[in-house]
């Protein structure tokens, strides 16, 4: 144990020094200069690594400044397999380079994305070993490489150990075994990984039901993909570019163009930015006639001219690495490689972060070509929201003819309500409501559940009652999700009677809350001590034709419960068991836990009997969430899923039987 501690410390100290060795006689003024110098870099590999030149790599690759960032960074970049494990290899010449994490993880993701499985089995090999001292690797790091080069044992193993080393296995780890199984055709497997995520208590993600969508798309139940993706805004799901992208080019392949125009218009409705992998689909609607509907999309796709190429030529010499670094040829042709400028939003973002003087200074001398889609990523990694609105305003002045439009708005508003600047979110909806520009009602919601956190409930309700002049006519369902995180954020800030009031408004309006809204008045207002309201809430529920779900059931007793009433949580049992429905062992075993508290222990080993005397035993977990999710709804959406393929293998079976007949 000492011996590897040793050699750990031994290690880091190899780091540090090769950092030291880069930087202590450090030429660059800031953090700008370095980001560009990198940059450079990366571009001068990328471009020797398509020009199959290897002898100018092992030059470049000796120079003081390429560290773990550039080395991982152009690995990523490489333009096949074979270029990334032959820089690999030279880095291993390169006496004063140390591999960190980045740089392995690069590696390991080529190798899986190229499908060689043994190399990348004896890479993850290596790391065990501790040959990279500094490099670990988690469960879910090893199903994604594995599934990415489709090493379903790997994965599978990986998985199991996972499962029993008593650690909580995320959603993200269920999503890489579903959706391995879905590319290898196994449907019913698929299917069962998703049963899992819901019968084990999981809470399924955007990428969850990505793998679902793109599952039921791609085996032409575009229909029944459709019925899950408008499910999505009742689950609190942030519908993603991905999900559109399937479903646009599924319809579109159809000649479904009514529904492609539907789509489009909740793309809008969501302020989700289309891709240029949508351009072929929109072309072809174009093509069908539906000209207004798409120009908007087409033009907002089309390459801009502005950003030049890199290029390299091959016969330049080796020791003029600076200068292989080209913006302004443009003959590049058959004896030169041309590749677009590498960028990192990421990187450029956190180099800006304390917003200083001469890194603006040297940002404005670099010329970047602003774009709506690069100054939203930029937008999404700052750390400071300070720096994110020096940035916002600084680049609306900047030479090139750049605007802000409701992509960029949206993102900084919402970076700024995350972080409770209620003032100048004021100033941009103002600004919006002054151009008559409609704001996505997404962001709305999403403002107004940041004030929750920051605890600005003022701020919430002025958004709240201005929503319709920002964001225009909205239907039953966006109002009843309006209204939903209106309630949360007051019940966050403690404004309790605002949340009262603001709910017999909804009832007023015509709105009902969904079962999620009121299961989580419910349990706030148990643990407030307030149980006639929480009584109240639960006649709301009945008097409003909805049936109570299992999940909610289950929050009343832990509310009541907490609250010191078994009583009342021994009513909601009862009322559970005449729906036929059963408690999981954690509820129940709290609902007997305080029985035997408060001295009912008859009440309590009648629980106890009846919750034993059920066949299948009970659910390890009742699926719901506060807020956001009811078991009904997502029961909903497992039957959609299931029903489909369930179909899918009973015409199968019965064209095998007729085949043998």
């Amino acid at each position: 144990m000492y011996i590897k501690q040793f050699f750990l410390k031994i290690s880091l100290f190899n780091n540090l020094m090769q950092q030291t060795r880069c930087f202590s006689h450090n030429p660059f003024s800031g953090k700008i200069s370095l980001y560009l110098h990198r940059a450079r870099l990366i571009d001068s590999i990328r471009v020797i690594l398509h020009s199959n030149s290897p002898r100018s790599l092992i030059s470049l690759l000796n120079g003081p400044y390429v560290d773990y960032f550039v080395v991982a960074n152009a690995l990523r970049s490489a333009p096949s397999p074979d270029s990334a494990l032959s820089l690999y290899e030279i880095l291993k010449t390169i006496p004063h380079f140390r591999h960190t994490p980045a740089t392995i993880r690069a590696l390991a993701k080529i190798l899986a994305k190229s499908q060689r499985n043994a190399e990348l089995k004896s890479l993850v090999d290596d790391i065990d070993a501790g040959k990279f001292w500094n490099v670990r690797v988690t469960f879910v790091d090893l199903m994604k490489w594995h599934a990415a080069a489709g090493d379903l044992e790997s994965v599978l193993h990986a998985w199991n150990r996972y499962r029993v080393s008593g650690k909580q296995v995320s959603i993200e780890a269920y999503n890489i075994v579903m959706r391995l199984y879905v590319l290898m055709g196994k449907d019913s497997e698929a299917m069962q990984i998703f049963h899992k995520i819901i019968s084990e208590g999981a809470l399924p993600n955007s990428r969850t039901y990505t793998v679902v969508i793109e599952h039921l798309a791609n085996s032409g139940k575009l229909d029944s993909a459709i019925k899950v993706f408008t499910m999505l805004p009742l689950l609190r799901i942030r519908r993603t570019l991905r999900q559109y992208s399937v479903l646009v080019e599924g319809f579109t392949s159809i000649n479904r163009f009514d529904v492609v125009k539907s789509l489009l218009n909740e793309m809008q409705i969501d302020g989700i930015l289309p891709v240029r992998a949508m351009q072929l689909s929109l072309q072809r609607m174009r093509e069908a006639g539906f000209i207004q509907e798409t120009d908007e999309f087409l033009t907002g796709m089309l390459p801009d001219e502005r950003i030049k190429n890199v290029g390299f030529c091959v016969g330049s010499s080796d020791d003029e690495d600076e200068e292989n670094v080209d913006q302004s040829c443009d003959d590049a042709g058959v004896d030169g490689v041309r590749l677009k400028p590498w960028l990192d939003p990421r990187a450029l973002a956190n180099a800006l972060n304390n917003w200083d003087p001469n890194e603006v200074l040297a940002l404005e001398e670099a010329n970047f070509i602003w774009t709506t889609r690069l100054v939203c990523k930029i937008l999404r990694n700052f750390n400071s929201p300070k720096a994110a609105w020096e940035f916002f305003c600084w680049v609306a002045y900047q030479p090139g003819g750049f605007n802000h439009d409701i992509y960029t708005v949206q993102r900084m508003m919402t970076l700024l309500a995350r972080h409770g600047h209620v003032e100048l979110v004021g100033k941009l909806l103002l600004k919006i409501r002054r151009e008559d520009i409609r704001l996505p009602v997404s962001t709305i919601r999403l403002i107004i559940d940041f004030y929750g956190i920051s605890k600005n409930a003022d701020a919430a309700l002025k958004v709240f009652h201005d929503a319709e002049s920002l964001c225009g006519p909205m239907s039953k369902l966006y109002l009843m999700l309006l209204y939903s995180s209106l309630l949360r954020t007051l019940t966050k800030c403690g404004r309790n009677a605002d949340a009262l009031d603001v709910l017999e408004q909804m009832f007023l309006g015509g709105i009902c809350p969904d079962l999620p809204t009121f299961s989580g008045l419910m349990y706030h207002f148990a643990l407030e001590g307030d149980f006639k309201t929480v009584q109240k809430l639960f006649m709301m529920v009945r008097q409003s034709g909805l049936e109570p779900d299992a999940y909610m059931l289950k929050v009343l007793i832990h509310g009541y419960c907490k609250g010191e009433r078994s009583a009342l949580a021994l009513r909601v049992f009862e009322d559970m068991r005449s729906l036929n429905l059963m408690p999981d062992a954690a509820t129940k075993n709290l609902l007997v836990k305080s029985l035997w508290k408060e001295g009912r222990r008859r009440e309590a080993a009648s629980v106890e009997e009846r919750c034993n005397e059920t066949n299948n035993g009970l659910p390890s977990a009742l699926h719901g969430h506060l807020w956001t999710m009811s078991s009904a709804d997502l029961t909903r959406v497992y039957d959609i899923y299931s029903n489909t393929f369930a179909t899918v293998e009973g015409q199968n079976l019965q064209m095998e039987l007729g085949s043998k007949l």
